[in-house]
């Protein structure tokens, strides 16, 4: 019976397997700002969550992907606005009249123009200083693939948004979790110590009747053994305990050496009955991956309708105005006005090929949201079995922990009494600390399932403190 207590204490704190890391999931991660102090920092669940959704690795990557998709988006946007450049130069130039076409013969001809000769001085190399300023204006008009792109990066931006309020609800989720397990690992460790304790005492009695010769060695020999397991399984519970903290402080943001004390008990409370059909309504409205998932929907289609629209006309306008200023001749203003339209003819394979393949990524995003929303359904409904589930095993465990409890209070009256020996005594105890880790664990896994019922709602963030019943 010994050895069972010891292996259930080891099994029960280990059932969360070994402390997760940023490497396999940045939710694991945060963003530490601060050292470790020497003081202790007191934390509600609250406090917590308010710190992880501020320093979480996982949410920080979704809001730099939200910030990344709002820039191509002013990008794709500029290619409405128009351009205006303004530019200046002056500079020395020499010119090889010969190299640009005018050679003997060509001036032979300007000549003529002059009476048969040419001014006296005429060179074929030529010197000038040139001074321009120009200002540049060019804008698109009407382009089928330009307004195409600007849909779909708009589409693509709120899908980053609802990706970030979904990675805002696995912060709230991960912290919760991680708070919650930590209070039912610090339960254990209570429950460890008040057992270490009550066998303390047991030892005395047992080693004081042997010493007066009214019990034998043997009992006094299973109270020692009786206490040295408890101790094992105290240290191991403080273990887990430290463990424990130490990935809800990487959660966070807190240094991993910081000393902190989680200020809220394990919170219970019933939960209002609702039907399959009520929580999928409020799913349907609440998901953030499923609004994610419709603006991807979305997107595809603009890119779709891009790529159709690369066979209507493209119609663009640019142009300058400015002044040069010649030396010798004086400044003049030069402009240029030009209107561009620009009609594909013939590229049919390509654009062709381009439609065809964007309307299979179109098609495949629609059926992974017809998917997601038969996903949604069975998360529900699965979360809702889970929820009352686990409230059944929290009574049960209660109901469970009050009878260990009563058993043990009346065998130690008949072991004080001289009626038994203290091996029903161990027992007993033993009952009592399977019992006491079956309630822990199952108000920790009720906890939890109503947070997943809320995430499955999509509604974790913001009501939280309801389903928790705080």
């Amino acid at each position: 019976m010994l050895l069972a207590l010891l292996a259930l204490a080891t099994a029960s704190l280990g059932a969360q397997g070994p402390n997760p890391t940023s490497a396999a999931n940045p939710f694991f991660g945060s963003v530490t700002l601060h050292g470790a102090s020497d003081e202790t920092l007191k934390l509600s669940l609250d406090e917590a969550i308010g710190l992880g959704l501020k320093n979480n690795l996982g949410l920080k990557e979704a809001e730099n992907g939200e910030k990344l998709l709002q820039g191509e988006k002013n990008i794709a946007l500029q290619e409405f606005l128009p351009t205006i450049v303004l530019s200046g130069s002056t500079g020395v130039y020499q010119h090889n009249l010969a190299a640009l076409g005018f050679g003997p013969s060509v001036i032979d001809q300007f000549a003529k123009l002059f009476g048969g000769t040419m001014p006296a001085g005429f060179k074929f190399i030529t010197r000038d200083d040139l001074t321009q300023g120009q200002i540049l204006f060019s804008e698109t008009l009407f382009s089928g693939p330009v307004i195409a792109a600007f849909k779909g990066a708009g589409a693509a931006e709120r899908a980053a948004h609802f990706a970030k309020m979904s990675a805002r609800g696995e912060v709230v989720q991960q912290v919760a979790s991680a708070y919650l397990h930590s209070i039912a690992a610090s339960s254990e460790v209570d429950n460890a110590k008040a057992l270490e304790a009550e066998d303390q005492v047991l030892l005395s009695q047992a080693h004081a009747a042997h010493e007066a010769g009214v019990a034998a060695n043997l009992d006094e020999l299973r109270a020692r053994v009786q206490l040295q397991a408890q101790q094992q399984a105290r240290i191991l519970a403080e273990n887990a305990l430290e463990k424990d903290l130490i990935l809800l402080k990487r959660e966070i943001g807190v240094a991993p050496g910081q000393k902190i004390a989680l200020t809220d008990p394990a919170p219970y409370s019933e939960l209002a009955a609702e039907t399959p059909e009520e929580v999928r309504a409020v799913a349907y409205k609440s998901r953030q991956d499923y609004q994610n998932l419709q603006n991807q929907a979305v997107e595809y289609k603009a890119i779709h309708t891009a790529y159709r629209a690369q066979r209507l006309p493209t119609l663009s306008f640019a142009g300058y105005y400015g002044t040069d200023t010649v030396t010798g001749v004086g400044t003049h203003g030069v402009f240029v006005a030009q209107g561009t339209l620009s009609v594909p003819l013939f590229r049919e394979a390509k654009l062709r090929g381009d439609v065809e393949a964007t309307q299979a990524q179109m098609d495949a995003m629609n059926n992974h949201l017809a998917d997601l929303r038969g996903r949604i359904d069975q998360q529900v409904r699965a979360a809702l079995l889970d929820v009352d589930a686990a409230s059944q095993l929290v009574k049960v465990a209660r109901s469970n922990a009050d009878l260990a409890t009563r058993a043990l209070s009346d065998e130690t009256d008949r072991v004080k009494a001289g009626v038994d020996d203290n091996l029903p005594l161990v027992t007993a105890q033993a009952t009592l600390a399977t019992a006491q880790s079956n309630l822990v664990e199952s108000l920790y896994q009720y906890n939890v399932s109503k947070l997943a019922l809320a995430r499955a709602a999509g509604v974790l963030e913001t009501q939280y403190r309801e389903y928790l019943g705080r």
